[in-house]
Protein backbone atom coordinates (compact mmCIF):
# COMPACT_ATOMS: atom_id res chain seq x y z
CA UNK A 1 0.00 0.00 0.00
CA UNK A 2 1.33 3.12 -0.69
CA UNK A 3 2.83 5.30 1.87
CA UNK A 4 0.97 8.67 2.77
CA UNK A 5 1.80 11.44 0.15
CA UNK A 6 3.88 9.46 -2.59
CA UNK A 7 2.89 8.24 -5.52
CA UNK A 8 4.63 4.78 -6.89
CA UNK A 9 6.77 4.50 -10.11
CA UNK A 10 4.27 3.01 -12.59
CA UNK A 11 1.86 5.46 -11.70
CA UNK A 12 4.27 8.17 -12.52
CA UNK A 13 5.60 6.71 -15.72
CA UNK A 14 1.93 6.99 -17.10
CA UNK A 15 1.59 10.94 -16.01
CA UNK A 16 5.51 11.46 -17.77
CA UNK A 17 4.97 12.93 -21.38
CA UNK A 18 1.39 14.53 -20.62
CA UNK A 19 0.47 17.85 -20.33
CA UNK A 20 -0.86 17.32 -16.92
CA UNK A 21 2.44 15.72 -15.39
CA UNK A 22 3.49 17.02 -12.39
CA UNK A 23 7.11 18.56 -11.89
CA UNK A 24 9.50 15.97 -11.25
CA UNK A 25 12.18 17.30 -8.98
CA UNK A 26 15.68 15.18 -8.14
CA UNK A 27 17.29 15.87 -4.98
CA UNK A 28 20.02 13.33 -4.69
CA UNK A 29 23.04 14.72 -3.85
CA UNK A 30 24.91 12.49 -6.21
CA UNK A 31 25.43 13.49 -9.59
CA UNK A 32 24.06 10.48 -11.16
CA UNK A 33 24.78 9.33 -14.70
CA UNK A 34 21.07 8.95 -15.41
CA UNK A 35 17.61 10.99 -14.30
CA UNK A 36 14.29 9.62 -14.41
CA UNK A 37 12.31 11.26 -17.72
CA UNK A 38 11.78 14.80 -17.01
CA UNK A 39 13.44 15.43 -13.94
CA UNK A 40 15.09 19.01 -12.67
CA UNK A 41 17.73 18.68 -10.33
CA UNK A 42 17.01 20.84 -7.03
CA UNK A 43 19.45 21.04 -4.26
CA UNK A 44 18.24 19.35 -1.07
CA UNK A 45 20.09 21.86 0.90
CA UNK A 46 18.47 25.37 -0.63
CA UNK A 47 14.74 24.09 -0.66
CA UNK A 48 13.94 27.11 1.31
CA UNK A 49 15.30 29.09 -1.51
CA UNK A 50 13.57 28.15 -4.37
CA UNK A 51 10.03 26.22 -3.18
CA UNK A 52 7.90 28.83 -3.88
CA UNK A 53 9.22 28.85 -7.66
CA UNK A 54 7.05 25.73 -8.14
CA UNK A 55 3.78 27.22 -6.01
CA UNK A 56 0.81 26.34 -7.56
CA UNK A 57 2.02 23.21 -8.93
CA UNK A 58 2.37 19.54 -8.83
CA UNK A 59 5.09 17.62 -7.93
CA UNK A 60 7.42 14.79 -7.40
CA UNK A 61 10.31 14.76 -5.09
CA UNK A 62 12.86 12.12 -6.06
CA UNK A 63 15.56 11.17 -3.58
CA UNK A 64 17.81 7.79 -3.73
CA UNK A 65 15.09 5.84 -1.62
CA UNK A 66 11.62 7.46 -0.98
CA UNK A 67 13.29 7.95 2.58
CA UNK A 68 16.20 9.73 3.08
CA UNK A 69 15.01 13.56 2.25
CA UNK A 70 11.64 13.23 -0.06
CA UNK A 71 9.43 13.08 1.98
CA UNK A 72 10.67 16.18 4.24
CA UNK A 73 11.04 18.02 0.98
CA UNK A 74 7.71 17.47 -0.14
CA UNK A 75 6.50 18.36 3.30
CA UNK A 76 8.34 21.88 2.77
CA UNK A 77 6.86 22.38 -0.96
CA UNK A 78 3.51 21.50 0.43
CA UNK A 79 3.66 24.04 2.85
CA UNK A 80 4.40 26.64 -0.33
CA UNK A 81 1.04 25.51 -2.05
CA UNK A 82 2.79 22.97 -4.13
CA UNK A 83 0.88 19.69 -4.67
CA UNK A 84 4.17 17.61 -3.31
CA UNK A 85 4.63 13.69 -3.35
CA UNK A 86 7.70 11.48 -2.78
CA UNK A 87 8.01 8.86 -5.42
CA UNK A 88 7.81 6.12 -3.31
CA UNK A 89 11.01 4.08 -2.92
CA UNK A 90 13.09 6.59 -4.73
CA UNK A 91 14.98 6.49 -8.31
CA UNK A 92 16.35 2.83 -6.67
CA UNK A 93 12.96 1.82 -6.70
CA UNK A 94 11.99 3.50 -10.76
CA UNK A 95 15.32 1.86 -11.43
CA UNK A 96 14.26 -1.37 -10.36
CA UNK A 97 11.46 -1.42 -11.86
CA UNK A 98 12.91 -1.11 -15.18
CA UNK A 99 11.63 2.14 -15.93
CA UNK A 100 12.97 4.21 -18.45
CA UNK A 101 15.91 6.17 -17.69
CA UNK A 102 17.47 9.39 -19.26
CA UNK A 103 21.48 9.44 -19.48
CA UNK A 104 22.25 12.63 -17.95
CA UNK A 105 25.62 12.84 -20.21
CA UNK A 106 23.86 13.10 -23.12
CA UNK A 107 22.32 16.51 -21.80
CA UNK A 108 23.34 19.75 -22.83
CA UNK A 109 24.97 22.52 -20.63
CA UNK A 110 22.08 24.49 -18.80
CA UNK A 111 21.48 28.35 -18.44
CA UNK A 112 21.69 30.00 -15.07
CA UNK A 113 17.73 29.23 -14.14
CA UNK A 114 18.64 25.74 -14.90
CA UNK A 115 16.82 25.36 -18.18
CA UNK A 116 19.05 23.64 -21.70
CA UNK A 117 18.66 26.12 -24.26
CA UNK A 118 18.56 24.85 -27.90
CA UNK A 119 18.66 26.80 -31.60
CA UNK A 120 17.36 25.42 -34.82
CA UNK A 121 16.32 27.01 -38.58
CA UNK A 122 13.10 29.29 -38.12
CA UNK A 123 9.98 28.47 -40.38
CA UNK A 124 10.01 25.16 -38.94
CA UNK A 125 7.62 22.34 -39.90
CA UNK A 126 7.63 18.88 -38.50
CA UNK A 127 11.48 17.95 -36.85
CA UNK A 128 11.94 21.17 -35.22
CA UNK A 129 7.88 21.02 -33.92
CA UNK A 130 8.55 17.11 -32.76
CA UNK A 131 11.85 17.47 -30.74
CA UNK A 132 11.00 20.70 -28.82
CA UNK A 133 7.70 18.61 -27.70
CA UNK A 134 10.09 15.76 -27.19
CA UNK A 135 12.44 18.00 -25.13
CA UNK A 136 10.03 19.14 -23.00
CA UNK A 137 7.55 16.31 -22.25
CA UNK A 138 10.25 14.18 -21.44
CA UNK A 139 13.40 15.52 -21.15
CA UNK A 140 13.78 19.10 -20.10
CA UNK A 141 10.38 20.66 -18.93
CA UNK A 142 11.94 24.03 -18.89
CA UNK A 143 13.65 24.03 -22.11
CA UNK A 144 13.76 26.99 -24.51
CA UNK A 145 14.18 27.34 -27.91
CA UNK A 146 15.30 29.83 -30.73
CA UNK A 147 14.50 30.09 -34.25
CA UNK A 148 16.93 31.57 -36.19
CA UNK A 149 17.67 31.89 -39.80
CA UNK A 150 19.64 29.46 -41.21
CA UNK A 151 22.92 30.37 -41.65
CA UNK A 152 22.84 32.26 -38.01
CA UNK A 153 22.24 28.79 -36.40
CA UNK A 154 25.65 28.19 -35.15
CA UNK A 155 26.86 31.61 -34.47
CA UNK A 156 23.63 32.06 -31.96
CA UNK A 157 24.33 28.49 -30.66
CA UNK A 158 28.39 29.81 -30.28
CA UNK A 159 27.51 33.05 -29.20
CA UNK A 160 24.58 32.25 -26.64
CA UNK A 161 25.73 28.66 -25.33
CA UNK A 162 22.96 26.67 -27.16
CA UNK A 163 22.88 23.50 -28.64
CA UNK A 164 22.19 23.23 -32.08
CA UNK A 165 19.73 20.82 -33.61
CA UNK A 166 18.06 19.95 -36.79
CA UNK A 167 21.08 21.71 -39.00
CA UNK A 168 22.73 19.39 -41.46
CA UNK A 169 26.24 20.26 -40.90
CA UNK A 170 29.42 18.18 -39.19
CA UNK A 171 29.51 19.72 -36.16
CA UNK A 172 26.28 19.67 -35.19
CA UNK A 173 25.62 15.98 -33.78
CA UNK A 174 21.30 16.25 -33.34
CA UNK A 175 20.19 15.96 -36.68
CA UNK A 176 19.41 13.34 -39.36
CA UNK A 177 21.48 10.25 -40.00
CA UNK A 178 20.93 8.27 -42.77
CA UNK A 179 16.90 7.87 -43.60
CA UNK A 180 16.36 8.16 -39.64
CA UNK A 181 15.48 11.88 -38.32
CA UNK A 182 16.45 14.13 -35.67
CA UNK A 183 13.50 12.68 -33.55
CA UNK A 184 14.68 9.53 -33.99
CA UNK A 185 17.82 10.14 -32.81
CA UNK A 186 17.01 12.32 -29.84
CA UNK A 187 14.49 8.83 -28.62
CA UNK A 188 17.58 6.65 -29.02
CA UNK A 189 20.27 8.50 -27.49
CA UNK A 190 18.68 10.01 -24.61
CA UNK A 191 17.00 6.61 -24.08
CA UNK A 192 13.54 7.40 -24.79
CA UNK A 193 12.92 4.51 -27.00
CA UNK A 194 11.64 2.34 -23.67
CA UNK A 195 8.23 4.49 -23.69
CA UNK A 196 6.54 1.75 -26.18
CA UNK A 197 4.34 4.59 -27.84
CA UNK A 198 7.49 6.77 -28.39
CA UNK A 199 8.58 4.11 -31.10
CA UNK A 200 5.35 4.30 -33.24
CA UNK A 201 5.32 8.05 -32.87
CA UNK A 202 9.25 8.19 -34.15
CA UNK A 203 7.91 6.35 -37.13
CA UNK A 204 4.97 8.73 -37.76
CA UNK A 205 7.34 11.71 -37.24
CA UNK A 206 9.84 9.98 -39.86
CA UNK A 207 7.38 9.67 -42.57
CA UNK A 208 6.24 12.93 -42.23
CA UNK A 209 9.70 14.77 -42.20
CA UNK A 210 11.34 12.32 -44.64
CA UNK A 211 9.10 12.51 -47.70
CA UNK A 212 7.94 9.00 -46.57
CA UNK A 213 4.45 9.68 -46.35
CA UNK A 214 3.84 5.98 -47.16
CA UNK A 215 5.47 4.68 -43.88
CA UNK A 216 2.72 4.72 -41.75
CA UNK A 217 -0.92 5.53 -42.52
CA UNK A 218 -0.53 8.75 -39.47
CA UNK A 219 2.37 10.63 -41.54
CA UNK A 220 0.71 11.84 -44.75
CA UNK A 221 -1.68 13.06 -41.90
CA UNK A 222 0.91 14.86 -39.87
CA UNK A 223 2.90 16.26 -42.51
CA UNK A 224 -0.69 17.96 -43.40
CA UNK A 225 -1.34 19.36 -39.87
CA UNK A 226 2.79 20.54 -39.61
CA UNK A 227 2.36 22.19 -43.25
CA UNK A 228 -0.87 23.95 -42.74
CA UNK A 229 0.42 25.13 -38.93
CA UNK A 230 3.50 26.84 -40.43
CA UNK A 231 0.92 29.05 -42.82
CA UNK A 232 -1.16 29.67 -39.82
CA UNK A 233 1.31 31.65 -37.68
CA UNK A 234 3.93 33.87 -38.33
CA UNK A 235 6.10 33.23 -35.08
CA UNK A 236 7.71 30.16 -35.03
CA UNK A 237 7.62 29.93 -31.21
CA UNK A 238 3.38 30.58 -31.33
CA UNK A 239 3.46 27.42 -33.43
CA UNK A 240 5.81 25.72 -31.66
CA UNK A 241 2.84 26.09 -28.80
CA UNK A 242 0.20 24.78 -31.25
CA UNK A 243 2.20 22.11 -32.04
CA UNK A 244 2.31 20.78 -28.87
CA UNK A 245 -1.25 20.09 -28.72
CA UNK A 246 -0.91 17.91 -31.74
CA UNK A 247 2.19 15.52 -30.43
CA UNK A 248 0.51 15.59 -26.68
CA UNK A 249 -2.80 13.88 -28.34
CA UNK A 250 -0.57 11.98 -31.25
CA UNK A 251 1.16 10.54 -28.47
CA UNK A 252 -2.05 9.76 -25.91
CA UNK A 253 -3.11 7.86 -29.49
CA UNK A 254 -0.21 5.93 -29.79
CA UNK A 255 -0.10 5.22 -25.84
CA UNK A 256 -3.91 4.57 -25.34
CA UNK A 257 -6.08 4.48 -28.41
CA UNK A 258 -4.06 2.86 -31.51
CA UNK A 259 -6.53 -0.11 -31.53
CA UNK A 260 -10.37 1.70 -31.49
CA UNK A 261 -11.92 2.98 -34.34
CA UNK A 262 -14.52 5.81 -35.06
CA UNK A 263 -17.98 5.19 -33.30
CA UNK A 264 -20.73 7.19 -31.28
CA UNK A 265 -19.29 6.30 -28.04
CA UNK A 266 -18.54 9.23 -26.06
CA UNK A 267 -15.39 8.80 -24.21
CA UNK A 268 -14.41 11.34 -21.00
CA UNK A 269 -11.11 11.95 -20.13
CA UNK A 270 -9.93 10.27 -16.89
CA UNK A 271 -10.45 12.36 -13.82
CA UNK A 272 -6.57 11.24 -12.74
CA UNK A 273 -4.11 13.60 -14.81
CA UNK A 274 -3.40 10.66 -17.05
Amino acid sequence: MPSLNSIASDKLVRLIGTPGSPVVIDVRPAQGQHLIPSSIRMPADAVEQWASSFAGAAAVIVDEDGETSAQGISAWLRSEAVEAEALEGGFAAWHAAGLPLVAADKLPRRDGQGRTLWVTRARPKVDRIACPWLIRRFVDPQARFLFVPAPDVLTVAKELGATPFDVAHDDVFWSHRGERCTFDLMVDELGLADFPAIDYLASIVRGADTARPDLVPEAAGLLAVSLGLSRMYADDLEQLDAGMLVYDALYRWCRDARGETHDWTSHKPREVRA
